[in-house]
């Protein structure tokens, strides 16, 4: 009687898992509540789960047939998953015309930001800083920390969509804004 507990919480626990990575890869952010699925309301339940979900539905492998008195009849439960993962449509490769595109002048507050951005291959290769904020020593000190970084995570992420410096946020914003505007100068 044990096995036969292990093998069913082996299954329910594998079930969970390629559920869970299935719906982590779908991007869903919340799981459909799962209902006991029998005979009489299983349709009810299908109609219910929306089509972008995944299910995982446990039945019994074998129809129970009549014994002698006495006995019992235990059914393995089957999970039923799913038999393919989508995979991300890939993005484009060029979406910027190759060059280099000055952005707006943007107030970060204490200073100016003006950024210029080098596109190769249709991809943001480097960005340079024309105008920072460099007529007090906290600006000087934010923005030489704060502007590699702007620079290396919109190289990374292709975009003028970054994260906020902590401490950093004028410089960050106006970073943002004068990138953007180079980057639509060089959008194909």
């Amino acid at each position: 009687m044990d096995t036969k507990k292990i093998a069913l919480s082996s299954i329910v626990i594998v079930s969970f898992l390629g559920y869970s990575f299935y719906v982590k890869a779908e991007g869903i952010n919340q799981m459909p509540a799962l209902a006991p699925v029998g005979n009489n309301n299983r349709q009810a339940m299908m109609n219910s789960i929306p089509t972008n979900t995944p299910t995982v539905t446990l039945f019994p492998s074998a129809t129970p047939s009549p014994t002698s008195a006495g006995s019992s009849i235990v059914s393995t439960p089957t999970a039923v998953l799913p038999t393919s993962i989508p995979t991300p449509t890939p993005k484009p490769n060029s979406q910027y015309k190759d060059g280099t595109y000055t952005g707006s002048v943007a107030d970060a507050f204490y200073g100016n930001i003006q950024v210029q951005a080098t596109i190769s291959g249709g991809k943001i290769s480097n960005i340079q800083f024309l105008q920072a904020p460099n007529d007090r020593g906290t600006s000087i000190y934010i923005n030489s920390q704060a502007d590699p970084m702007l620079a290396q995570e919109a190289i990374q992420a292709q975009s003028a969509n970054v994260n906020i410096v902590s401490g950093a946020t004028d410089s960050s914003q106006a970073f943002m804004q004068s990138l953007q505007a180079a980057l639509d100068q060089a959008k194909s």
